[in-house]
């Protein structure tokens, strides 16, 4: 990724090499800290993960699914899934996300995960007898046992599913305000890869 991270400072772009922890946790981070900023009118995540549908708060923090060209604040949320932001770590660790790498649980599907964190939010809240649920879920029975048997895992998946708001990854509304390319590295790069042709196309120069 080194090359990467040279072209993303070249051109301006504020660069977090993560190291302990993922991508998606500086997002998380980086969304939090700015959106507490009383200058930022709205803020975009721009990514397809299900698991940044956590970060989203009524129409101050969107995601935008720019592949299907679709913004999703908290009430896009709720339509998509069937649940708030705060239980999409539920949500997946019930029903699994392959592009995490984490299967679910067994008989546990979007419907069904949906339904009963749509009425107790959390895992934790489920009851454990299904003749509690008064939620309308086919097979409520099977889904309680399996939630009981497979406990330790759920718990695990969630822990996956939720993302981290403390990542290493400085940086205020300011210092990640974009001031346009770098010249010389971004040259230099240009050179190197022999696209001579691009400085000419630039803009903005910082």
């Amino acid at each position: 990724f080194g090359l990467a991270e040279i072209a993303i400072q070249a051109l301006g772009l504020t660069c977090w090499p993560m190291v302990e922890d993922e991508a998606d946790d500086a997002l998380a981070t980086v969304t939090a800290r700015v959106a507490a900023d009383s200058r930022v009118e709205q803020v975009v995540i721009c990514s397809v993960d299900k698991d940044l549908a956590q970060c989203v708060q009524g129409e101050r923090i969107v995601l935008r699914d720019r592949m299907r060209k679709v913004t999703y604040d908290e009430a896009g949320v709720v339509a998509k899934f069937g649940v708030r932001p705060e239980s999409i770590p539920d949500y997946l660790a019930l029903v699994g996300d392959s592009s995490d790498g984490y299967p679910g649980l067994p008989g546990w599907g979007a419907r069904s995960a949906a339904a009963v964190l749509a009425r107790w939010e959390h895992i934790e809240a489920i009851p454990t007898d299904p003749l509690a649920w008064d939620v309308d879920v086919r097979g409520a029975g099977r889904l309680a046992l399996t939630l009981r048997e497979r406990w330790d895992e759920v718990q695990l998946y969630r822990r996956l599913a939720r993302l981290n708001p403390n990542a290493n990854a400085p940086g205020d509304v300011d210092d990640l305000a974009w001031g346009g390319v770098h010249r010389e590295p971004f040259e230099l790069l240009c050179a190197r890869l022999g696209f001579e042709s691009i400085p000419g196309r630039v803009h903005r120069w910082a």
